[in-house]
C-alpha cells in the first residue's frame, strides 16, 4: 500500500478512535474460556424410565396441576409421583448431586420449585473468593470456584457432568417452573456438560440468566420457556454442537437467546460451510430489549423461527472485548419471521423504573430494562460482522429498518493492531428476503428495507426498495470496499452509543431514545452547516457575483441547503441526494463565474458534491477507500475559510487615507 494510502487510513483510524466511546460496558462477562476441539457431537433425547426423581410432596397440589392432562399423561405421572415419594427427592439440585456416570436422566415432576438450599447468600470461605468483580458487578469466578461454592451466583449448578438428561413430566414447559425470585445470579448453570439435554420445563426470575451453557460441546435446549430476566433467557457460551428447538424466551432485559462465542469452526470460509457449530429452530423470543443475539455468534444457523415485539428483532456484533471468535462471522438466518419489534422500553429507565431493585420493577407485567443502547424498531442489526447470509426471512412492521449493517472497529474488542482496525462488515448476503409483507400477503412496510453506514467490502443486497444510502451494492458484481463509514453516522453512532443504563443515561440528540425534529444530533448538523453555507451563498451574491445568473445560482444553492435540512429528518428520502446535487451546481456555477483559484476551488468541490450525490442515489462507486462525502466535508471546511476572505470588504486607498 502506498505511503500516502496508509497515512490516510490511520488518520481516519484515529479519528475513528476519538470518536467512538472506549468504556462501553460489556453485554457478558465470563472467565476466560478455550472453544470446544468439535470432537463432540448434538446429543440425541433418550426414552425410557429416569434414574432420579425430583418431586414436591403435596398430593393434593401435585393432583391439582395435572388434572388436565391427558389421560396416558397424567397415569404416568401419577405413578412417578408414587415412585418419587419413596425414592426421589424434593431439589433438582439434590438429583444432579446424586449423578454419578454419564447417561442419567432426571425426571422433574410438575410443581414449582424454589430449590431453597440454593438461595442462601455466600458464607465463611465462600463469601471472601478472590476474583475480579465485572463491570455489572458480579465476581468472574474461575471453574474451580465454582464447584468450591456453586451457589454463590447459580440457584442450581451443574457443573462437569456429562450426557445428563434432565426433563419436566408435564404437558408443557409451565408445568414445571425453576423459581430463582430474584435471588441469585442464574436459575441454573450448566458447566463444562458436553452432551446435556434440557427438556420441557421453565426456569425464571434471575438477575442474568435463567439458563446458562458455558463451555460445552453437545447441548440441547428442547421446548424450554425462560422469562424475567434482567439479561437473558438462554445463555450459552463457548460452546459447540449445540441444537435450541421449540424454545421460547421474553420478558430479557437483553436477549430472549444468546448464543454468544459459539465455536468459531468456519473462520477463513466463504458463504458456503460444511456445518454449523449451533442451530436455533422453531424457537420464538418476543417482549425482550432485543429476540437474539450473539456477540461473536459465529457458525449459527437461525430458522424457522419469530421474532417480535422485542426492541429490536436480532443482533450479532464484534463490540465486546472478552469473546473468543472476535470478529462475529458465518450466522445464518433463513425462513424466519421477524415484524413489529417496535418497543420503547428506554422509557423504564427514564422513569426510575429500572433502578429498583429487580423484583419490584414489575417485569412479570411487562418491563423490560434495556442494557444495551440499540435502534428501536430494527428488523436484524449486524455490529461488525463477516460473512453472514440472511435469506428468505419475511420482516415486516419496523418502524426503522428491516436490516442494519453497523462497522466496529477491532480497537473496541480490545485488539490495537491497525492491521485489523477495519476487518468487520465483510462479504455480508442479504437474498431472496421478502420485505414489508407478512406470509399472509399483508402489506406492512418497513420504514426502511436496509440503513448502511457504509463501511466494508463485498456486501450484498437483494430485493431492496428504500435504503441508506440510496444506492446499495447488488448481488453479483463487484461493490466498494470503503473503510469507514459515512462522517454523520459515524458521529451519530458515537452519540448513540453513550447510553448507560445503571447511570439512567439517554443521550440526549438520538433518536434511538426519542429525540425528534431539531433535537437529533445529525439535523442540528445539517442545519448548522447549511446556515453557515446560506451565508456565505448570500455575501458571495452581494459582493463578488457579476452575472445574470448569480441570482438564480443563488436560489439553487440555498433550495439545495435547505433540502439537506430536511433531508436529514427522514435520510430514507432521494433529499439527501438532491440537496447535495443542488448545492454542486450552485457551488460550480458561482466558481465559474468568479474564476480565480478561489472560484476554481468552489468548482472542484462543486464537483465533490455531485460525485456524493451520484454515490448515494445512483451508484456507489467501487474505487474509493473512503467516502466521497469524507473529502467533500473537508473540503466544504476550507472552502467556507477562504470564502470569508473573499467576501470580507475590502479597504479602498481613499478609505485608508488619515484625514488633514
Amino acid at each position: 500500500m502506498p505511503l500516502i494510502a496508509r497515512r490516510t487510513l490511520t488518520l481516519l483510524g484515529v479519528v475513528l478512535a476519538l470518536l467512538l466511546p472506549a468504556g462501553a460496558a460489556l453485554a457478558h462477562e465470563e472467565r476466560e474460556v478455550k472453544l470446544p476441539d468439535g470432537s463432540g457431537s448434538v446429543p440425541v433425547y433418550r426414552q425410557g424410565e429416569p434414574d432420579l426423581l425430583v418431586c414436591k410432596t403435596d398430593k393434593s397440589d401435585f393432583e391439582r396441576r395435572i388434572s388436565k392432562f391427558p389421560e396416558d399423561l397424567k397415569r404416568r405421572n401419577l405413578a412417578l409421583f408414587a415412585r418419587c415419594q419413596k425414592e426421589g427427592v424434593r431439589h433438582l439440585q439434590d438429583a444432579v448431586d446424586r449423578v454419578d456416570k454419564p447417561g442419567m436422566n432426571i425426571a422433574i415432576l410438575p410443581g414449582l420449585y424454589h430449590e431453597e438450599p440454593g438461595q442462601p447468600q455466600p458464607e465463611g470461605a465462600c463469601s471472601k473468593l478472590e476474583a475480579r468483580w465485572s463491570s455489572w458487578g458480579y465476581q468472574i469466578l474461575s471453574y474451580e470456584q465454582q464447584v468450591q461454592c456453586p451457589h454463590n451466583q447459580n440457584l442450581v449448578a451443574i457443573l462437569g457432568k456429562k450426557d445428563l438428561q434432565i426433563e419436566g413430566t408435564g404437558a408443557g414447559p409451565l408445568d414445571v417452573v425453576i423459581d430463582a425470585q430474584y435471588r441469585k445470579l442464574n436459575a441454573i448453570r450448566a458447566d463444562m456438560t458436553d452432551g446435556v439435554y434440557f427438556r420441557n420445563f421453565t426456569a425464571q426470575r434471575t438477575t442474568f440468566n435463567s439458563l446458562y451453557i458455558l463451555a460445552t460441546d453437545g447441548f440441547v435446549i428442547d421446548n424450554m420457556l425462560t422469562r424475567w430476566n434482567d439479561e437473558y433467557g438462554f445463555l450459552t457460551f463457548a460452546s459447540d454442537h449445540g441444537l435450541y428447538t421449540d424454545c421460547e424466551s421474553y420478558g430479557n432485559g437483553d436477549s430472549g437467546l444468546y448464543p454468544g462465542s459459539a465455536s468459531n469452526i468456519n473462520d477463513g470460509r466463504g458463504h458456503e460451510v460444511p456445518r454449523y457449530s449451533i442451530e436455533i429452530r422453531r424457537c420464538k423470543s418476543h417482549h425482550n430489549m432485543v429476540g437474539y443475539s450473539g456477540t461473536a455468534g459465529d457458525s449459527v444457523y437461525v430458522h424457522d423461527s419469530e421474532f417480535w415485539g422485542n426492541l429490536a428483532g436480532a443482533t450479532m456484533d464484534s463490540a465486546f472485548p472478552g469473546h473468543p471468535g472476535l470478529p462475529q462471522n458465518h450466522a445464518r438466518f433463513e425462513n424466519n419471521k421477524i415484524y413489529d419489534n417496535n418497543a420503547t422500553y428506554y422509557e423504564y429507565v427514564r422513569d426510575g423504573t429500572c433502578a429498583k431493585p429487580p423484583a419490584e420493577r414489575g417485569y412479570e407485567k411487562g418491563v423490560v430494562c434495556p442494557q444495551i443502547g440499540l435502534p428501536p424498531g430494527s428488523g436484524i442489526i449486524t455490529g461488525g460482522g463477516n460473512w453472514n447470509v440472511f435469506k428468505d426471512n419475511w420482516i415486516w412492521g419496523h418502524d426503522n429498518a428491516a436490516f442494519n449493517l453497523l462497522a466496529v472497529p477491532a480497537f473496541i474488542r480490545g485488539e490495537e493492531s491497525w492491521d485489523k482496525q477495519f476487518d468487520t462488515s465483510h462479504n455480508n448476503l442479504y437474498t431472496g428476503n421478502h420485505l414489508g409483507v407478512s406470509p399472509s400477503g399483508e402489506n406492512r412496510p418497513n420504514g426502511a428495507d436496509v440503513y448502511w453506514d457504509g463501511q466494508g467490502g463485498g456486501n450484498c443486497w437483494e430485493g431492496v426498495r428504500v435504503s441508506s444510502p440510496g444506492a446499495l451494492p447488488s448481488c453479483g458484481g463487484s461493490g466498494p470496499a470503503r473503510v469507514v463509514a459515512e462522517p454523520v453516522k459515524l458521529v451519530q453512532m458515537y452519540l448513540c452509543n453513550d447510553y448507560s443504563i445503571g447511570d439512567r443515561r439517554l443521550p440526549g440528540g438520538c433518536w434511538w431514545f426519542g429525540s425528534s425534529g431539531l433535537s437529533r444530533v445529525e439535523v442540528q448538523l445539517a442545519l448548522g452547516g447549511s446556515l453557515v453555507l446560506a451565508l456565505m451563498a448570500v455575501l458571495l451574491w452581494r459582493r463578488r457575483l457579476r452575472s445574470r445568473w448569480a441570482l438564480p445560482l443563488t436560489l439553487v444553492g440555498l433550495a439545495g441547503l435547505a433540502l439537506d435540512v430536511f433531508g436529514a429528518l427522514d435520510s430514507y428520502t432521494v433529499l439527501p441526494a438532491v440537496a447535495l446535487a443542488l448545492t454542486g451546481v450552485w457551488l460550480i456555477g458561482s466558481g465559474l463565474i468568479m474564476r480565480g483559484a478561489f472560484g476554481w476551488f468552489g468548482v472542484v468541490l462543486g464537483a465533490l458534491y455531485l460525485v456524493d450525490a451520484f454515490d448515494k442515489a445512483v451508484w456507489m462507486l467501487p474505487v474509493l477507500p473512503i467516502g466521497p462525502g469524507w473529502i467533500r466535508g473537508l473540503l466544504t471546511g476550507v472552502w467556507v475559510l477562504c470564502a470569508v476572505v473573499a467576501v470580507a470588504p475590502r479597504r479602498t486607498a481613499r478609505a485608508a487615507e488619515v484625514p488633514a
